[in-house]
């Protein structure tokens, strides 16, 4: 056989196999064929990255869940960090039934697996009115969570475990060197930053950005441009961002992370005043802390602030029970009462609004963030999906780092701007 004809026809066995596969979903997710209750024992597995107090909290939750639902098993199978669970997932994708039935995951992960039709379109679910919600309107999620779960504009996700960006501060410093009012906007953090500096005799920086990809792709949307392949590295916006941060480092009231990559250390030590990181990183700078110094939380300088964390994604290769069932464990975890629990319990932000603004959250006083978030999280984003734009993302925090460190060492910044475009367009392009 001569290999055109080879090709021709594996492209129509492959073509078997997608139409199949479309015809297939088209059935196990229309409204009328989901199973609304789970009349057999059921077994759901979840792969997840939570480890520590997440992890216990997870497995207290799944065990509540089990026991209002006899004939449903959750296996929890921990994968360990974020970069082994999506390891896990990329390789098994190549063998879709050992798939599990649901995942933790960024939807960037998942960008190829919606493309080869590997996972389930959650609106059915969601707008089935005996199993899910009604709509999702009503489901008490944030619209902006929600379409950061999309997909090419389809609802293969449910937000579960997710955090924002916060300026994190040290109130005492603030006192010492009187600084009356915590920076809203990026000039004012600017400000604010070099007086401490200068008023510590360079003792005390004044504030640093965890992410430095976080920075960036914020700086863009508070300049009016989103995180596409069209974006120019060189470009004045881009520009203006970029020199905002080196004219920091030069000067020295801006540090970064480095290779510890959170603030939080330097910031309980008190060689930082301030910084923007996670808002799930409270619970250890409260720790590290200690009674050393009083801290506080704000909402992030700048209009918009980046949601986090993960969502949970269903592969098509669970059977139809099994979809329901596991519909209704994502269901509960964000539940109100769930979402409180997981919420106090760990640090993340509630993905249900009927808690970010209940009294019972607000007046959670072991952090500070409870009574803040309201204000805090206005106006979310988050990194589009789109071809390679997850590559990308993550390119921008060495391609940051080497621009201000060269700015820091009094080096060519042009020249390392230049290296930095050619390399985000290059990612962009592969």
């Amino acid at each position: 056989m001569n290999l055109y004809k080879k090709i021709a026809l594996g492209f129509v066995a492959g073509m078997a196999v997608i139409t199949a596969g479309c015809s297939k979903d088209k059935k196990d997710n229309s409204a009328a064929n989901i199973p609304t209750k789970i009349t057999k024992k059921t077994t759901v597995t979840f792969w997840h990255g939570m480890n520590g107090g997440q992890r216990t909290e997870l497995e207290k939750l799944t065990a509540e869940f089990e026991k209002k639902n006899p004939n449903i098993e959750v296996k929890l199978e921990n994968q360990g960090s974020y970069i082994d669970l999506q390891a896990k997932v990329n390789s098994t994708l190549q063998s879709p039934n050992n798939l599990p039935t649901i995942t933790q995951a960024y939807p960037g992960w998942l960008y190829n697996a919606a493309k080869s039709n590997m996972l389930v379109d959650l609106s059915p679910y969601i707008n089935n009115q005996k199993l899910g919600w009604g709509s999702a309107a009503k489901s008490g999620i944030r619209d902006e969570l929600l379409d950061g779960a999309k997909i090419q504009g389809k609802q293969y996700g449910i937000p579960f475990n997710k955090s924002i960006e916060v300026l994190t501060y040290n109130k005492s410093i603030f006192e010492k060197y009187g600084i009356k009012k915590v920076p809203t906007t990026m000039k004012e953090l600017a400000q604010v930053s070099e007086t401490i500096y200068k008023k510590s005799n360079h003792e005390v920086v004044g504030a640093g950005f965890d992410s430095l990809a976080n920075y960036y792709t914020l700086g863009m949307k508070n300049e009016g441009i989103n995180f596409t392949d069209k974006i120019d590295f060189t470009g004045s916006k881009s520009r203006k961002v970029i020199d905002y941060y080196a004219q920091g480092m030069k000067k020295g009231y801006f540090t970064t992370a480095g290779s510890a990559h959170y603030l939080s250390g330097p910031f309980a030590n008190e060689k930082v005043a301030m910084y923007i990181g996670t808002s799930a990183g409270e619970g250890y700078v409260k720790k590290a802390v200690g009674d050393k110094f009083t801290y506080d939380v704000a909402a992030r300088p700048g209009k918009y602030t980046m949601q986090q964390g993960t969502d949970i994604y269903m592969f098509k290769k669970a059977t139809g029970m099994q979809k329901s069932a596991a519909f209704k464990y994502m269901q509960f975890l964000t539940s109100k009462s769930a979402q409180l629990d997981w919420a106090n319990a760990t640090g993340y932000i509630p993905v249900n609004n009927a808690v970010v603004t209940s009294k019972e959250y607000k007046e959670n006083t072991k952090t500070k963030l409870p009574a803040k978030l309201e204000g805090a999280m206005k106006y979310l984003y988050s990194v589009p999906v789109a071809k390679n734009s997850n590559a990308a993302y993550s390119q921008l925090d060495p391609i940051m780092a080497k621009i201000l460190y060269a700015a820091k060492n009094g080096q060519n910044v042009n020249n390392q701007i230049k290296a930095g475009k050619a390399k985000f367009d290059a990612t962009w392009k592969q």
